[in-house]
């Protein structure tokens, strides 16, 4: 679906992350499945015991919370437990708010969908040709920041959205396709809009989601917050954690030296960075039933997929990935994950019913055939136990290389000795190990890598596993 793979492509990729593991939850028709309540409990309680899953739970039936509990803490060090005031960074699931800003300028005449995005950053004319409408819907073509920042960028600063239209400006890499061509999620698309935002509307980001949707709304726990690049004091701040598996313990994120893009991409905001709780959420999540931000006509906008040129619609609307469910109807719905954080937000458009997920740990990815059986009266199964096992390592040499998930990202496989590491693009190295000869898994989180031969013994793709999805990736160098 802030920043979201491998641990961190759970920031900006929120579309990956975590979605399918929790998409029942959408279908679970609250009045009559009452009885079900008891049982989510039960699953969340044994996955904290299991120290795969810390965080705020909330699932609401036409704006009242019918099941509300919080697993764990906000903070592993001081063991301070979480509560319903416990503030969550959101990650990718700030694209809403980001969208509904842009939606709320036009609505005030001050931009409109169809400006091209030089009228706001002229110093982007090398991608003259590119609309706002193509930010917000995954259309414009241009390529992930991440990968560009860890090549050039001096990571003992923090970066911010000024620093991303300059090293645009000065290098303005390729576009991927031509704009409205194809849907491709873009994290540097919602970084610009945020740009956008501030000059059209002259005020900072955060100013203007503050002044315009969580003042009005009453969401007295929200904010833009860039806890490194602009650090405050905030109540009942759920900090993100790791799991250590030499310490056997959960460790601060920012102490993990492979996690350090949480340091120098702090400043960047628009595509993450909003901080809330499940219940301000739930405010927001009414709000948009109503006509309190924004008339109905213009509210219809936010939950209709794009288009390309040729007149295909794609899956995504205004920061809300949309799906028609056989039994819950037309669904709007978005993943997030930064660091340690693993969020979810999805409503049930044609029922007002609303599931709240906001973890900070990265082990947090619900076993998606868990839920979907739990939802639908089916036992479940037992959890799988994963060990390591050794393997040559004139094995592991043939999965080195690179393995593309889509055009403009791939992931790259390195050999240390009898070690194999993945690492994704703009993300850190981590290491995967063996439970077969094929088959590997990530400790840092729940996921694993798979590698495919064809007839002749050739490594040809390798599939990844993760949040219920399995993803192919095809071998290119």
């Amino acid at each position: 679906m802030k920043k979201n793979l491998i641990p961190v492509v759970l920031y900006r990729w929120g579309k990956i992350s975590f979605l399918s593991a929790v998409l029942a939850l959408c279908s679970l028709n609250l009045r009559a499945q009452k009885a079900l309540l008891p049982q989510i409990d039960s699953l969340f309680t044994a996955l904290q015991a299991d120290q795969r899953f810390n965080g705020n739970v909330l699932i609401a039936e036409n704006g009242k919370p019918v099941f509300e509990k919080s697993y764990g803490y906000e903070n592993f060090d001081t063991r301070q437990p979480l509560t319903h005031a416990s503030v969550f960074e959101l990650a990718s699931c700030s694209k809403q708010f980001t969208a509904f800003a842009i939606a709320l300028l036009q609505h005030q005449k001050k931009l409109s969908y169809n400006d091209d995005i030089t009228r706001f950053l002229p110093e982007l004319s090398a991608y003259k040709g590119i609309t706002v409408g193509n930010l917000v819907h995954h259309t414009s073509g241009l390529p992930d920041y991440m990968a560009l920042f860890d090549s050039l960028w001096d990571k003992s600063k923090i970066a911010s959205n000024a620093d991303l239209v300059k090293l645009l400006a000065q290098h303005h890499p390729a576009v991927l396709f031509a704009p409205g061509a194809k849907f491709e999620y873009s994290n540097t698309g919602y970084a610009l809009l945020a740009s956008i935002i501030e000059k059209a509307s002259g005020k900072s980001y955060g100013a203007y989601l503050q002044q315009y949707i969580f003042k009005p709304l009453k969401m007295e726990h929200s904010l833009v917050y860039n806890r490194r690049y602009r650090p405050q004091k905030i109540a009942h701040y759920a900090y993100d954690f790791i799991y250590q598996p030499e310490q056997e313990k959960y460790v601060l994120i920012d102490s993990i030296p492979e996690m350090n893009m949480v340091y120098w991409l702090d400043g960047i905001s628009g595509d993450g960075t909003v901080n809330t709780t499940a219940r301000d959420l739930l405010l927001w999540d009414q709000a948009l039933y109503t006509d309190k931000l924004l008339p109905s006509a213009e509210r219809a906008v936010l939950f209709t997929p794009g288009k390309l040129k040729d007149g295909t619609a794609t899956d995504y609307a205004f920061g809300w990935m949309i799906q028609e469910h056989p039994e819950a109807g037309k669904l709007a719905l978005h993943t997030g994950g930064w660091g340690g954080y693993c969020t979810f937000i999805e409503r049930e458009l044609d029922r007002n019913k609303t599931v709240i997920i906001l973890q900070n740990i990265d082990k947090g990815a619900i076993p998606g055939k868990s839920v979907r059986s739990l939802l639908y009266g089916k036992p479940l199964a037992p959890a799988a136990v994963r060990k390591e096992i050794a393997v040559d390592e004139k094995v592991l040499d043939q999965y080195t290389g690179e393995y593309e998930l889509e055009p403009g990202f791939s992931l790259v496989v390195t050999q240390e000795g009898n070690q194999l590491y993945t690492q994704a693009t703009g993300q850190s190295k981590v290491k995967v190990y063996p439970e077969s000869e094929r088959k590997f898994f990530l400790k840092v989180i729940d996921a694993q890598l798979e590698f495919v031969k064809d007839d002749s013994g050739k490594v040809t793709h390798a599939v990844l596993y993760q949040g219920g999805a399995a993803m192919n990736a095809k071998k290119i160098k």
